[in-house]
């Protein structure tokens, strides 16, 4: 396994499950110093049209928290090309179903030829946070 310097990752983050832990555990074991991006409440209405049950600054704490994390900064829009040129990272970690998707071929190719890498993983099956809210919402009877 190749091993970089600096490393870079997103997420909303919000209701912290071991999906989350896993893709920060993987992108550690690639990299000397791992920088997290976490969504604003803003970013996350804009494009998920809905509000994090946890707010930014909580979500932000939590991430700070894990130990495989050495840096936690806001995600304040989704251009990873101007997330590159703002902190230079060597590697960008992205989940598996982004993998293929014309906008992020673009970034690929741009990293490329920056010398920096993208490393897709796979998502913890069965767990992410819209499904955790589908299972609270049947709970208390909604749905």
């Amino acid at each position: 396994m190749k091993k970089y310097k600096l490393g870079y990752t997103t997420g909303v983050f919000d209701m912290f499950h071991i999906g989350h832990l896993n893709i920060l555990k993987q992108a550690k074991q690639y990299c000397d110093y791992l920088i997290v991006g976490v969504s604003t409440d803003e970013l996350v209405q804009e494009y998920k049209h809905k509000t994090p049950i946890i707010p930014f600054a909580n979500r932000c704490e939590i991430v700070k928290a894990i130990r495989y994390v050495d840096e936690v900064v806001p995600q304040i829009n989704r251009d990873k090309i101007a997330a590159f040129n703002k902190y230079k990272f060597d590697v960008m970690f992205v989940g598996d179903d982004w993998q293929g998707n014309s906008l992020f071929d673009e970034v690929e190719t741009y990293l490329r030829n920056h010398n920096s890498d993208v490393i897709y993983f796979r998502y913890t099956p069965d767990i992410s946070s819209t499904i955790l809210r589908e299972k609270i919402s049947k709970k208390n009877g909604h749905v």
